[in-house]
């Protein structure tokens, strides 16, 4: 059974940039503690990935906060995070969740039996999004939650986003 880590867009403006939170800040450690658990070709990583044009997009006229535009300081992967995963498979994603995430992983569970876990931010954005995507593709893949290893826009939010993913079988530790 290979064990596979995703750590989700643990990126500068979800931690102390223009969407960052004290509850990101402080999952900063746990998550490289984490990551080291992991055989370095099992840790996949995405990054959520805007440009100029963001807030003309849907997701940013609702969500009227340019953030992670490509290139910029707020888009790059935390560097104690990144120093920690030299050998991870990165993915940009253009939206909350990955479905070539998913897809990546479910040709690897093709060929061998893994089972999957995930950990950054948001727990009530795209850990959600991207833990479901996953049960849904691969439903009888063992997928966990680190809830220790993720937070919310809100710790309500956070909590309402274990207990969704909960309720869809996805494991929360």
């Amino acid at each position: 059974m290979e064990k596979i880590l995703v750590v989700i867009d643990m990126q500068n403006d979800f931690i102390d940039g223009s969407l960052g939170t004290k509850e990101a800040q402080a999952i900063v450690p746990a998550v490289v503690r984490k990551i080291k658990e992991y055989k370095p070709q099992n840790i996949y990583a995405t990054m959520d990935t805007h440009f100029a044009d963001y807030l003309e997009t849907s997701e940013g006229k609702n969500l009227p906060v340019e953030h992670c535009i490509k290139d910029t300081e707020g888009w790059k992967i935390r560097d104690e995070v990144k120093e920690a995963m030299p050998e991870a498979k990165v993915i940009t994603k253009l939206t909350f969740g990955s479905t070539d995430l998913a897809d990546i992983l479910f040709a690897r569970s093709g060929h061998e039996d893994i089972e999957i876990e995930l950990v950054g931010l948001c727990t009530d954005i795209c850990v959600v999004s991207n833990a479901l995507l996953l049960k849904a593709k691969m439903p009888e893949v063992h997928i966990s939650v680190d809830s220790g290893c993720c937070a919310g826009v809100t710790p309500e939010s956070h909590e309402a986003a274990l207990t969704t993913m909960k309720m869809c079988q996805i494991d929360i530790k």
